[in-house]
């Protein structure tokens, strides 16, 4: 079973939108070690997400294929039923 504690000292990696700035909250990716992949939200940095290499890779594919684009196109609404 893999270990889904995060490290001491983990490497963030923040994803802020070219051209913003401010606090955000911003998305925060932490690689390793092994396979695993963390996220985070600046504004609740304590919570974090753990997930494999794999699943990310494929999540990011996912994303540059426009998988996802109905949900940018959401706004505030949520999704719709």
């Amino acid at each position: 079973m893999a270990d889904h504690r995060v490290p001491e000292d983990p490497t963030w990696v923040r994803a802020v939108p070219e051209g913003e700035d401010g606090p955000g909250p911003w998305i925060e990716i932490s690689f390793g070690p092994g396979e695993l992949v963390r996220l985070r939200e600046t504004s609740d940095p304590a919570t974090v997400v753990t997930t494999t290499r794999t699943k990310w890779d494929a999540f990011t594919k996912g994303v540059m294929a426009g998988e996802f684009d109905h949900f940018a196109e959401l706004g505030d609404e949520g999704p719709r039923e």
